[in-house]
């Protein structure tokens, strides 16, 4: 069995989460089986070995898969968080979601000009948050070297949102 489908046999399937009519796609499961997840890491490695310096993961799933990727690459991690959640001086960004607005930050001192910053978090939906991690990581000069996400839901086109920023989009599995 590939990868794919090893990933896609794991992710559990809750209906009627969060919501009535919602198919969540629960990766908890692939928190269980530390083989798949070492092999999910190692494929992410070698899809992004030497194309970024530092990986900006999105609160808090992206933080699962992320750090392990940045320390299987030898490159800094940087933390995309709600805001009010970071202890020291911040860089924020608010956006406008289907439901109202969110802002996001991260430290002052994360972003370099010129830095090559993969962002990571664990699914693509509509792309909104991925987006406005894009948008803080180019308030500080860097690049936005690509995107990367455990899951994609494809048919909430995420992707489109996101190729403005980058055109290296990498999803594990589609759904």
């Amino acid at each position: 069995m590939n990868l794919t489908e090893r990933i896609a046999t794991t992710i559990r399937d809750v209906p009627n989460f969060p919501k009535e009519g919602i198919m969540f796609k629960d990766i908890t499961p692939l928190m269980k089986d530390a083989a798949l997840s070492k092999d999910m890491v190692m494929e992410l490695a070698n899809k992004w070995k030497g194309k970024v310096d530092a990986i900006a993961g999105v609160e808090s799933r992206g933080f699962l898969y992320g750090f392990p990727l940045a320390m299987e690459l030898n490159i800094p991690f940087l933390l995309i968080r709600k805001k009010g959640k970071l202890p020291y001086q911040t860089v924020s960004y608010k956006y406008e979601l289907e439901y109202g607005s969110a802002e996001i930050e991260m430290h002052t001192d994360c972003v370099t000009k010129g830095l090559r910053v993969l962002i990571h978090d664990d699914l693509l939906a509509t792309g909104g948050t991925a987006e406005a991690s894009a948008q803080l990581i180019k308030s500080q000069e860097g690049v936005v070297a690509g995107f990367s996400f455990l899951v994609e839901l494809s048919f909430l086109e995420g992707k489109a949102k996101l190729s403005e920023h980058s055109g290296n989009i990498h999803c594990l599995i589609s759904y």
